[in-house]
């Protein structure tokens, strides 16, 4: 049995486990709470900031170009940021209201909206008859062939609004996060300090290394998957604009998606260029083939660059990282998966070196 003396220590002993479990559950507690408040905000906040530590340059050659003054400056930023935006945006509402205008005029004068079927279609190998009957039929009586497949069509007429709305939440969200970017860099100079202190904090004296590298790795990332991907996708559109292509921003939006997915714009390009040669004239097709050419390996060359430029770690490991995000997060994914993975590596280099040590 244990002595009469030692009991006071171990009573003391529990009181003193008792209240640390306490306040340790009331910070947990408390944190948790603010979690749980700021959740619906979280993903808006997280983009605004990548978007600022991405613009961050710019904007600090505008601010010093215009006398220190950073309120002009990250105004100016904003509405550019925005102007840019929406211009792919405004460019693919008039290509679906040219759309509908189309469909509109085409269902008043009685015509079909299934172009009649090329005679060599028949000449295709395996699918050649079976393409042409179907297709024909759809040109000859389109309405029955949609009460045939009603239920394919509602569920892809249901998909199709499903992602238009999606899609319309994202871009508002990220016009949201853009206008908070620019609160972001008007308050960049103690907005960094304290990430720097946070990061000491919590990492020592590896922590304002830690928050550079995860800072390049944005910028890099932002340049080398979405600025290749922009630069891309405009360029196409611009080229399927000219052509008179149908539709020509919604093919640069879906090849700025693919584009930033990795499969690149190569199906939409393609796709593109075939119809060229089979509706419009020779000299249009060949134009656009010289155009978009070039498109289909310049990011062959300029990724590897920006991804690399200034890297705290290797190019792999940032295009892993991204890629690996995206699948698992999403869009988001692309930033967060590459400053984790690239400060995961960090830290096992730190951890090798002091294990050698």
């Amino acid at each position: 049995m244990e002595p009469i003396s030692n009991r006071p220590e171990n009573h003391t002993y529990v009181e003193k486990s008792l209240e640390v479990t306490i306040k340790v559950g009331l910070v947990i507690g408390l944190i948790a709470w603010c979690f749980l408040i700021l959740q619906p905000f979280l993903m808006l906040i997280l983009w605004a900031v990548i978007l600022a530590v991405a613009i961050y340059p710019f904007y600090n050659l505008l601010k010093v170009k215009m006398g220190n003054r950073r309120k002009l400056a990250a105004i100016i930023v904003t509405v550019l940021l925005l102007m840019l935006i929406m211009s792919p945006i405004v460019m693919l509402s008039q290509s679906l209201a040219d759309a509908v205008s189309y469909i509109k005029d085409t269902l008043s004068s009685g015509q079909s909206l299934i172009p009649p079927p090329p005679a060599n279609v028949k000449d295709y190998p395996v699918i050649g008859p079976t393409l042409y009957d179907q297709w024909n039929h759809a040109n000859v009586n389109l309405a029955e062939v949609a009460k045939e497949y009603q239920p394919q069509l509602m569920t892809g007429v249901t998909w199709i609004i499903s992602a238009m709305t999606n899609a319309g939440l994202g871009v508002l969200m990220f016009l949201l996060s853009i206008i908070i970017s620019g609160v972001f860099l008007f308050f960049s100079e103690s907005g960094a300090d304290a990430t720097r202190r946070i990061a000491v904090r919590l990492m020592g004296d590896r922590g304002t290394e830690m928050v550079s590298n995860a800072e390049i790795t944005i910028r890099n990332v932002a340049r080398g998957i979405l600025g290749v991907a922009f630069i891309q996708a405009v360029l196409a559109g611009i080229g399927f604009l000219v052509a008179g292509i149908p539709g020509a921003g919604l093919w640069a939006l879906i090849s700025f998606v693919l584009a930033i997915v990795q499969i690149g714009v190569g199906p939409v390009v393609i796709g593109v260029l075939i119809y060229a040669f089979l509706k419009l004239s020779t000299l249009t097709a060949i134009l656009l083939l010289v155009w978009c050419a070039p498109l289909l390996v310049i990011d062959n060359i300029l990724k590897p660059i920006l991804l690399g430029r200034g890297a705290p770690v290797p190019m792999l490991v940032i295009f892993l990282g991204a890629i690996g995000g995206f699948i698992a997060f999403g869009t988001i994914g692309l930033f967060v998966g590459a400053v984790v993975l690239s400060m995961g590596y960090n830290l096992f280099l730190l951890w090798l070196k002091t294990g050698n040590s």
